[in-house]
């Protein structure tokens, strides 16, 4: 193994006995983006994460000792304009006290493997416009699109 950034850390799907690990750091993830959520939250995503029938799969990375510090949720898109399929990266956390060593670029870099081994024609993902070192990252391997981002309530009220 060589002495790269890299070259400390592995990747691959979680597993069952990854929970509790992985459940420290979602609630990081949420903790940042100052998104609780209902009682419950973690347990449902980690469901779908295990269930294989399930369109979101994940990722995490590990430090030399097999210890998860970083995630990443993922699932297939369709998009119609293109006549392609792409993967959009829902959620992606490096532990704060590993940031900066290269785990974070194991992540993008097997998502980038993921997609083309299924023929995902794209990685899209969104962050905060406030989250600077992140973006910072993310200039260097991905083109920030020209598109904003809308959600709109399922019970909200059209004028």
């Amino acid at each position: 193994m060589s002495d790269t950034p890299t070259a400390r850390w592995s990747v691959g799907a979680p597993e069952a006995g990854d929970f509790a690990a992985w459940r420290e750091l979602f609630d990081g993830y949420c903790e940042f983006y100052r998104n609780p959520g209902p009682e419950g939250k973690a347990e449902l995503v980690w469901s779908w994460l295990m269930d294989p029938a399930h369109e979101l799969a994940g990722l995490l990375v590990r430090d030399g000792e097999g210890r998860p510090v970083g995630l990443a949720h993922y699932r297939p898109f369709s998009r119609p304009l293109h006549g392609a399929v792409g993967c959009f990266l829902d959620d992606l956390f490096v532990a704060p006290q590993v940031r900066g060593g290269g785990a974070v670029d194991l992540l993008l870099a097997r998502l980038r493997e993921i997609a083309a081994e299924r023929g995902w024609n794209t990685v899209r993902w969104i962050t905060s416009e406030t989250n600077y070192r992140a973006r910072g990252k993310y200039d260097q391997v991905a083109t920030r699109t020209a598109f904003l981002t809308y959600d709109m309530a399922p019970d909200a009220l059209s004028s």
